[in-house]
């Protein structure tokens, strides 16, 4: 893949260097290679960033490999300054040498991690770099999402990714230089909270300006002087006063209104740094049984996204195919996503950003619990919030998803404090957005209570969820999507939002990949699938108690053929007509909702 955008969209540097392209390649089942001195034979060579299961790698090997190697030369020179070398995310475990030296390991599939790589480089400017990844296949106690531990993708499981599966690049900074930014919109109060942390030589005599504009006007222009290394500051936007105006400077699907920030950091009156963001004013909150979108509320009509291609698998094959991932489900009538058991590229938050699409962010689960798994879980979970904190499409975090890795929830103690910590750890680390602490059933600590019910017949769905004065309670007590009970005994349900976060999986294969597909229900034509979709989505929109939904899924993912789209993205019925049917929103509250 040719990476031409910058993989970190809201910390960019002008000058920088892709690594992405052709590197050596050696898978290492037996151990032989205990270091990067060994002399390795490789015997194959891979396109970076596409995992080596992937056609696209050129390698396309999804055999077991716990495993793997991979080496390349690159040229750059210190040139008086510091060399950071990146990472966007190596699945599982990976240690990295850059000519012979130890600078980097890192545990975790799913998010990204640095190296300063500069005390190290050669002064001719030829550096070579080289990776191990260990990623055991078998391991149920380790975040792996939908990456199948069997030989064959099975049931709802698709093929594994194994080792870098995300854009690796270089860049030069001065010895002092911005590490990290935090934004928080502060909707009530018309402000942006600034949090600027700096990594290198500190000292003294440091300030950071920071440069909000939009369409060519300046919103602030404030210079804050850095101490121990870090600013927060609290940056006030003149309040328009009027809905209308505000409403111009608010970012949500309708009007995704970003505002870019400029950052210069200087010592004294010399500029040491310079780096480009963007922000955005928005609030993402409940009001009893609502969810809120900038004091309103808002009805969410998101899609089940797996974020998998046929052909790339985890990894995206361009930076242009994400934003058209965004575009389809825009286009199908969405206004967001459910990112399925993925921590998605930073890319694609860009796109969903820039265009608007909400999203959830959902922890890809472990299968087993143990100690260790709740360890890794922990410190990975803990690792994406900080690394997407600052986007405004992200509103929900989802740590937990259908009691995958806390199979004994209604039975074992351990198993609720591990949901009910992952909970308030999240609303620890981010108190501005709602988390579900398990999504689907045997909910107990939670913000939204989410609803797993593939019942394929639209007028169960209108008899189990119609509003009465009882039927919420009823619907707690006594009914049982998926043989499942909705919440623990000692949670009852305290009136937050009721969203209905999967249903549909509706399989129609065209006349592709047949005999093998899998679905909740089946079409046979496009009448048939038209049909049965749009009765779905009437009902589901005439439901009072639900405050949104979730229809499973964006895509046909390998056997599963229940998408509205095809594995390459082909609509499966015309784009319009898919939207109408998403958006029908005639009757019920819906029709007055904010944001529809």
């Amino acid at each position: 893949m040719a990476e031409t955008a910058y993989p970190r969209p809201q910390l960019v540097r002008e000058h920088w260097q892709s690594l992405d392209g052709k590197w050596k390649f050696v898978y290492d089942d037996e151990g032989q290679y205990n270091h990067a001195t060994d002399p390795i034979e490789w015997n194959a060579e891979i396109t970076v960033p596409f995992p080596p299961e992937s056609q696209a790698s050129g390698i396309g090997d999804r055999g077991f490999h716990r495993s793997c190697w991979y080496e390349r030369e690159f040229h750059i020179k210190a040139e008086g300054q510091r060399v950071l070398l990146h990472f966007g995310a190596v699945d599982y475990w990976a240690k990295v040498w850059v000519n012979r030296h130890l600078v980097a390991e890192h545990e975790g599939g799913h998010t990204p991690f640095s190296a300063d790589i500069t005390r190290v480089l050669n002064k001719d400017g030829v550096q070579i770099v080289t990776v191990q990844v260990e990623d055991d296949p078998h391991d149920l106690a380790k975040p792996r999402g939908k990456q199948d531990w069997q030989l064959e993708p099975h049931s709802i499981w698709y093929p594994r990714t194994t080792g870098i599966w995300q854009s690796v690049w270089v860049e030069r900074v001065g010895h002092t230089y911005i590490n990290k930014i935090r934004w928080t919109p502060l909707f009530e109060h018309f402000e942006i909270g600034c949090e600027t942390f700096l990594a290198g030589e500190l000292g003294d005599d440091l300030t950071v300006e920071v440069r909000i504009s939009h369409g060519g006007k300046m919103l602030a222009d404030d210079r804050y002087k850095i101490l121990n290394g870090e600013a927060n500051r609290k940056i006030s936007l003149a309040d328009p006063g009027i809905d209308d105006s505000r409403n111009e400077l608010l970012w949500s699907p309708e009007r995704p209104t970003l505002l870019d920030v400029e950052l210069i950091l200087r010592r004294g009156d010399q500029v040491i740094d310079k780096v480009k963001s963007y922000t955005a004013l928005r609030s993402a909150h409940l009001n009893r049984d609502r969810f809120m979108l900038n004091g309103r509320p808002y009805t969410l009509r998101l899609v089940l996204d797996q974020g998998y291609w046929p052909d790339t698998l985890l990894a995206a094959p361009s930076d242009d195919a994400l934003k058209r991932d965004v575009e389809l489900a825009k286009a199908m009538g969405f206004n967001g996503v459910r990112k399925h058991q993925k921590i998605e590229n930073p890319r694609y938050l860009y796109w969903a950003d820039k265009l608007g699409l909400l999203v959830w962010e959902e922890m890809p689960s472990a299968y087993r619990f143990t100690p260790a798994a709740i360890k890794r879980l922990v410190k990975e979970w803990t690792e994406v919030i900080d690394r997407d904190y600052s986007h405004p499409c992200v509103i929900v975090w989802v740590p937990f998803n259908e009691s995958w890795g806390v199979p004994n929830l209604t039975s074992m103690q351990a198993h609720r404090n591990a949901v009910e910590a992952l909970y308030h750890l999240t609303r620890t680390l981010d108190p501005t957005r709602p988390v579900i602490g398990n999504d689907g059933w045997e909910a107990s600590a939670t913000d939204i209570l989410g609803i797993h019910d593939y019942d394929p017949n639209p007028e169960s769905i209108k008899q189990r969820y119609a509003s009465s004065p009882n039927s919420q309670q009823e619907l707690i007590d006594r009914r049982r999507p998926g043989g499942r009970i909705l919440t623990l005994d000692g949670y009852p349900h305290r009136g937050q939002p009721i969203v209905l976060t999967e249903f549909g999986g509706i399989a129609y294969a065209k006349g592709r990949r047949e005999p093998q597909v899998w679905g909740y229900s089946d079409a046979d034509s496009d009448e048939e699938f038209l049909g049965h979709y749009r009765r779905l989505l009437e009902v589901v929109n005439e439901v009072n108690m639900f405050s949104g939904f979730c229809y499973t899924q964006f895509a046909d993912t390998f056997q599963e053929a229940n998408g509205l789209l095809f594995e390459d993205r082909t609509p499966k019925l015309p784009l319009e007509q898919i939207a109408a049917a998403t958006t029908n929103l005639k009757t019920g509250k819906n029709q007055k909702t904010y944001g529809v």
